[in-house]
């Protein structure tokens, strides 16, 4: 059962996608309450360290080989993801300590805009009409989202 079948109930990945937009929205919001007294830090502790065993039941429960993925020659791209992932989410979790989700948020998320200019750019992914519409638009959209 390796990759996940275990947990792939036949829902494909939009349904996953909207339960990953449903669950995330709350993310920011919980964690500028939680930091209104306590480290950004800490909470990023706590909150990471609940992913971190929740990821790893999962995929044990799959049935996936955490030792092949940290010898496997792609390896370097797992570690290099986790050390971006932590820079940005310490950071993030600092910005949303200092300052209002209604601008962190946006700006944190033209992560989406970079993201997939860097598909387009190193992955060879196609850039059409539409795509580069949509990321102009997002960009403006986080302009005027974030704007004070």
């Amino acid at each position: 059962m390796p990759g996940g079948a275990v947990f792939d109930v036949n829902v494909g990945y939009l349904t996953y996608s909207l339960v990953a937009l449903a669950a995330y929205t709350l993310v920011s919001p919980l964690t500028k309450l939680a930091t209104r007294d306590l480290s950004s830090d800490a909470v990023a502790a706590v909150t990471n360290g609940m992913l971190a065993l929740v990821a790893l039941a999962v995929a044990l429960a799959a049935g996936d080989s955490i030792t092949r993925t940290l010898t496997h020659p792609d390896r370097v791209y797992v570690l290099a993801a986790g050390v971006c992932l932590s820079v940005g989410i310490i950071a993030y979790y600092r910005a949303l300590k200092l300052g209002p989700v209604s601008v962190v948020v946006p700006i944190f998320g033209l992560f989406l805009v970079t993201s997939a200019i860097i598909g387009i750019l190193f992955l060879d992914e196609a850039l059409t009409l539409r795509k580069g519409v949509g990321i102009a638009l997002a960009v403006v959209a986080v302009l005027l989202v974030s704007g004070e």
